[in-house]
């Protein structure tokens, strides 16, 4: 039961907050979904991190661990949102917005992930 309640804890600050950088970052003129990239990258990166203290000489426990990269993560991040949104670019026809936003978030948010470990498991 701990456990669950450390990933509903850590779930809900990252919700929140990713709720907030989208609300500041999301460009509804333009339609690009910034505060949604920026929240993939940091949370990837932060996830690196975490994970990476983890494994160097259990840095972190794994009530630790659970609270901010399953919960605050797992909340902070936005894959369904950012499904939604290539779905909307697809519709409208924005088919190069779709393709940049796309391959950015995999790779850029992949290198963060590589990153975050590298610098705090090496």
């Amino acid at each position: 039961m701990k456990q669950l309640l450390l990933v509903f804890i850590g779930g809900g600050f990252g919700s929140a907050l990713r709720f907030i950088i989208g609300k500041w970052l999301n460009n509804s003129e333009t339609g690009i979904p910034y505060g949604t990239f920026a929240a993939n990258i940091v949370g990837s990166l932060l996830i690196g991190i975490i994970l990476g203290l983890a494994a160097k000489n259990e840095t972190l426990s794994q009530s630790q661990t659970l609270l901010l990269a399953t919960g605050f993560c797992g909340g902070f991040t936005t894959f369904s949102t950012f499904a939604y949104e290539n779905h909307v670019f697809l519709k409208s026809g924005d088919f190069t917005s779709f393709a940049l936003y796309t391959i950015a978030s995999f790779v850029i948010g992949f290198l963060a992930v590589f990153l975050g470990l590298y610098l705090f498991k090496a």
